[in-house]
């Protein structure tokens, strides 16, 4: 440990720090450190985390490495801060937001040297917590953590969790609930409310600072583009913008609902970031509203592509001023017609064993996805045994999903011409590699959330072990992967989940 100026104790961990967001300035953080979490104690890890921030399995286990992540002890060469950002919130122009329960630790450099933002997410009160306590409970922290390494192990572009530590102290919610803090990690959690920030109020100086680090630090190539003119800006609105489509097509594929896609829940990079009400489809329903704290459905399920069009929108008048040209700023949003459409049906190809587009394509998975919904099937159970049913030739277990066993029929008939039978065995080991048969679902967090109340962390390990390799049959756990419980449809989640 090394003595700090003020007489605390900064802990050496042996990381390597280059804090680049810290260094842009005070306009765009305000410094300070996390609030104390009393008594703290373990509730999960992520090695593969650890292991990319440089951390060891011994060091990760140490009382010192608890005190660390529970905010109680600095590391040595940190820089924590909480951010500013502004945004709009289910539509409507919010102001000024900001880190209200975050702290970012500084940006860990990485052997490839691509460096790893480390924040602490329920580390107390910030100047930009506004009514909030600046505080997370286990229950959310749970789920983040946990949905986190489960996206990531489906492939899809997310922010990751390094752990969580939970303390007994109260928080008040709907509820009285004990606190936690969840360690999370990303190349940067900078976000498109960040450039709303400082276009909103005519800061742009600081516009152009932002603009020119994300560029110079993520997207280089922007600086090289002959397209629009040579405008990095607007080259930079179009990386942009692809990256999000393919983020979202993902999504959308694996069935994945975001649950509140404000412009300030929006990653620069494309990751999946903030995850709160979040939720896994459980039966097909295109119009499923996983938020309670969204009445009118503006981030339904099916309505997520459209949203993060609309954000983007968001994210191009903020670049305008830098951009120049109304224009160009349109031309760069083309990006996301071009690339959404494109990147869900190559996801829904796979799904389905094609490995190579084909006419008929399209009407093959509008066909499917109209059946589901009007049959209520479930979605991750449908794929799953689809994918086993083309390597058994059995196709029984998959009809027995549904009511309308006669419209499957017909588009099982299709579906068979489709596929050439010499191309079976590629199919279906295309769609295990694609249909997981394990997925983070409600009812699933809520047993593991309810067992670490009561200091049993047994069965998020395992959910843990299960999303790590969820495309593997995991023999002896089939019940993680059988249908949801009655009992699960009344789960509630809000933004304070």
């Amino acid at each position: 440990m090394n003595t700090l100026v003020d007489g605390s104790m900064a802990v050496d961990a042996g990381l390597r720090w280059n804090n680049r967001f810290a260094s842009l300035g005070p306009s765009f953080h305000t410094r300070l450190a996390p609030h104390p979490l009393p008594d703290p104690y373990w509730v999960g890890k992520s090695r593969a985390v650890a292991g990319q921030l440089g951390l060891s399995d011994a060091w990760m286990d140490s009382p010192v490495a608890l005190e660390v992540f529970a905010g109680n002890l600095p590391l040595s060469g940190s820089a924590p801060l909480a951010s500013v950002y502004s945004g709009h919130q289910f539509g409507q122009w919010a102001g000024q937001l900001g880190d209200g329960r975050a702290i970012l630790l500084g940006e860990v450099a990485t052997g490839d040297g691509a460096g790893l933002e480390v924040q602490l997410k329920g580390s107390g009160l910030t100047p930009y917590s506004r009514m909030g306590d600046g505080r997370a409970v286990l229950r959310s922290s749970i789920r983040e953590f946990l949905c986190s390494e489960a996206m990531h192990a489906l492939g899809i572009p997310t922010s990751r969790a390094l752990c969580v530590v939970g303390s007994d102290a109260p928080v008040y919610r709907e509820e009285i609930e004990t606190a936690a803090v969840v360690t999370r990690v990303a190349p940067s959690f900078i976000r498109f409310g960040h450039f709303e920030h400082f276009s909103a109020r005519g800061q742009l100086g600081e516009l152009k600072t932002l603009a020119d680090f994300v560029i110079d630090r993520f997207y280089p190539a922007c600086r090289e583009t002959a397209a629009f003119d040579g405008n990095p800006y607007a080259a930079l609105l179009e990386a942009v913008s692809g990256r999000t489509a393919a983020m979202v097509a993902q999504w959308q594929a694996v069935g994945f609902c975001h649950g509140v896609m404000n412009t300030d829940n929006m990653s620069i990079l494309g990751l999946t970031l903030d995850y709160g009400p979040f939720q896994f489809l459980d039966a097909y329903d295109p119009g499923h509203i996983c938020n309670h704290s969204d009445p009118q459905g503006r981030y339904a399920y099916n309505r997520q592509p459209n949203v993060a069009y609309w954000n983007l929108f968001c994210l191009a008048q903020a670049l305008l001023p830098l951009i120049g040209d109304q224009d160009l700023a349109k031309q760069a949003l083309e990006s996301y017609k071009t690339v959404f459409p494109e990147a869900f049906m190559t996801q829904m190809r796979a799904k389905l064993g094609l490995a190579e587009a084909s006419d008929g394509d399209g009407a093959l998975i509008d066909g499917i996805l109209l059946l589901l919904a009007q049959n209520g099937v479930d979605y991750p159970i449908f794929w799953r045994r689809l994918s086993h049913a083309v390597a058994s030739s059995d196709f029984e277990p998959v009809r027995d999903l549904f009511a309308d066993r006669a419209a499957f029929d017909v588009w099982l008939l299709l579906y068979k011409e489709h596929i050439a039978l010499d191309d079976k065995a590629l199919a279906a080991d295309l769609m295990l590699k694609t249909n997981p048969r394990f997925m983070l679902r409600n009812h699933l967090a809520e047993q593991a959330i309810r067992a670490a109340k009561l200091g049993d962390f047994s069965e998020l390990n395992t959910l843990q072990t299960l999303l790590a390799r969820p495309f593997d049959e995991h023999p002896g756990f089939e019940a993680h992967a059988d249908f949801p419980p009655d009992w699960a449809s009344t789960i509630s989640i809000s933004c304070s989940s």
